[in-house]
Protein backbone atom coordinates (compact mmCIF):
# COMPACT_ATOMS: atom_id res chain seq x y z
CA UNK A 1 0.00 0.00 0.00
CA UNK A 2 1.45 3.58 -1.08
CA UNK A 3 1.66 5.57 2.18
CA UNK A 4 2.53 8.86 3.23
CA UNK A 5 3.99 10.55 6.45
CA UNK A 6 4.78 14.46 6.88
CA UNK A 7 7.23 15.69 9.25
CA UNK A 8 9.29 18.94 9.89
CA UNK A 9 6.05 21.22 11.07
CA UNK A 10 6.62 23.67 13.79
CA UNK A 11 6.07 27.25 15.07
CA UNK A 12 8.73 29.68 13.66
CA UNK A 13 8.53 33.40 13.33
CA UNK A 14 7.73 35.39 10.38
CA UNK A 15 10.68 35.63 7.70
CA UNK A 16 12.00 32.18 9.45
CA UNK A 17 12.95 28.50 7.30
CA UNK A 18 11.44 24.79 7.90
CA UNK A 19 11.74 22.12 6.03
CA UNK A 20 9.18 19.16 5.72
CA UNK A 21 9.76 15.97 4.25
CA UNK A 22 7.11 13.42 3.15
CA UNK A 23 8.49 9.86 3.43
CA UNK A 24 6.87 7.50 1.05
CA UNK A 25 6.77 3.40 1.35
CA UNK A 26 4.60 1.00 -0.77
CA UNK A 27 5.85 2.45 -4.30
CA UNK A 28 8.49 3.04 -6.69
CA UNK A 29 9.51 6.41 -5.92
CA UNK A 30 10.23 7.16 -9.87
CA UNK A 31 6.27 6.34 -10.93
CA UNK A 32 4.21 8.65 -8.93
CA UNK A 33 4.42 12.67 -8.74
CA UNK A 34 4.57 14.31 -5.31
CA UNK A 35 2.47 17.55 -4.38
CA UNK A 36 2.39 19.23 -1.07
CA UNK A 37 -0.98 21.39 -0.54
CA UNK A 38 -2.27 22.78 2.65
CA UNK A 39 -5.35 23.56 4.15
CA UNK A 40 -5.61 26.82 6.51
CA UNK A 41 -8.58 27.47 9.42
CA UNK A 42 -12.04 28.63 7.42
CA UNK A 43 -9.94 28.62 3.71
CA UNK A 44 -10.12 25.86 1.42
CA UNK A 45 -6.98 23.61 0.91
CA UNK A 46 -4.54 24.67 -2.04
CA UNK A 47 -1.97 23.37 -4.01
CA UNK A 48 0.98 24.45 -3.23
CA UNK A 49 3.86 23.16 -5.09
CA UNK A 50 4.34 19.54 -6.98
CA UNK A 51 7.39 17.69 -8.13
CA UNK A 52 7.21 15.16 -11.13
CA UNK A 53 8.26 11.25 -10.91
CA UNK A 54 11.79 12.18 -11.75
CA UNK A 55 12.21 15.43 -10.37
CA UNK A 56 12.95 17.06 -13.25
CA UNK A 57 10.05 19.49 -13.35
CA UNK A 58 8.32 21.39 -10.63
CA UNK A 59 5.63 24.08 -9.88
CA UNK A 60 4.87 26.00 -7.40
CA UNK A 61 1.25 28.29 -6.64
CA UNK A 62 2.15 32.51 -7.40
CA UNK A 63 1.86 33.07 -3.31
CA UNK A 64 4.87 31.03 -2.51
CA UNK A 65 7.31 31.40 -5.88
CA UNK A 66 10.59 32.28 -5.02
CA UNK A 67 10.41 31.20 -1.65
CA UNK A 68 9.47 27.00 -1.21
CA UNK A 69 11.69 24.75 -3.08
CA UNK A 70 10.56 21.62 -3.48
CA UNK A 71 12.73 18.31 -4.01
CA UNK A 72 12.69 14.16 -4.11
CA UNK A 73 15.62 11.55 -2.94
CA UNK A 74 13.93 8.91 -5.16
CA UNK A 75 16.53 6.91 -2.85
CA UNK A 76 15.05 7.51 0.14
CA UNK A 77 11.32 7.22 -0.93
CA UNK A 78 11.55 10.92 0.30
CA UNK A 79 10.07 14.29 -0.50
CA UNK A 80 10.59 18.01 0.92
CA UNK A 81 9.90 21.52 0.74
CA UNK A 82 11.69 24.13 1.41
CA UNK A 83 10.34 26.99 3.21
CA UNK A 84 12.34 30.18 3.38
CA UNK A 85 10.94 33.98 4.06
CA UNK A 86 7.77 32.54 5.50
CA UNK A 87 4.79 34.77 6.31
CA UNK A 88 1.49 34.62 8.92
CA UNK A 89 -0.07 34.03 5.96
CA UNK A 90 1.80 30.57 5.41
CA UNK A 91 0.42 29.04 8.67
CA UNK A 92 -1.58 25.83 7.87
CA UNK A 93 -1.79 22.11 7.62
CA UNK A 94 0.07 20.91 5.61
CA UNK A 95 -0.35 17.27 3.62
CA UNK A 96 1.77 15.81 0.93
CA UNK A 97 0.32 13.55 -1.69
CA UNK A 98 0.74 11.63 -4.66
CA UNK A 99 -0.42 10.33 -8.10
CA UNK A 100 0.70 8.21 -10.83
CA UNK A 101 2.72 9.66 -13.23
CA UNK A 102 2.67 13.42 -13.56
CA UNK A 103 1.67 16.79 -11.56
CA UNK A 104 -1.65 18.09 -11.58
CA UNK A 105 -3.06 20.79 -10.07
CA UNK A 106 -6.15 19.88 -8.53
CA UNK A 107 -6.36 17.61 -4.90
CA UNK A 108 -8.80 16.00 -6.13
CA UNK A 109 -6.38 14.36 -9.15
CA UNK A 110 -4.19 13.02 -5.89
CA UNK A 111 -5.29 9.77 -4.77
CA UNK A 112 -3.07 9.23 -1.67
CA UNK A 113 -2.37 11.59 1.18
CA UNK A 114 -0.28 12.13 4.82
CA UNK A 115 -2.04 12.84 8.08
CA UNK A 116 -0.30 16.73 7.55
CA UNK A 117 2.13 18.57 9.35
CA UNK A 118 1.09 22.03 11.35
CA UNK A 119 3.25 25.09 9.90
CA UNK A 120 2.13 28.18 12.34
CA UNK A 121 4.01 31.28 11.03
CA UNK A 122 3.77 33.86 14.09
CA UNK A 123 5.50 36.51 15.89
Amino acid sequence: QLQLVESGGGLVQPGGSLRLSCAASGFTADSYAIGWFRQAPGREREGVSCISRSGASTNYADSVKGRFTISRDNAKKTVYLQMNSLKPEDTAVYYCAARFLGCANKSGNYPYWGQGTQVTVSS
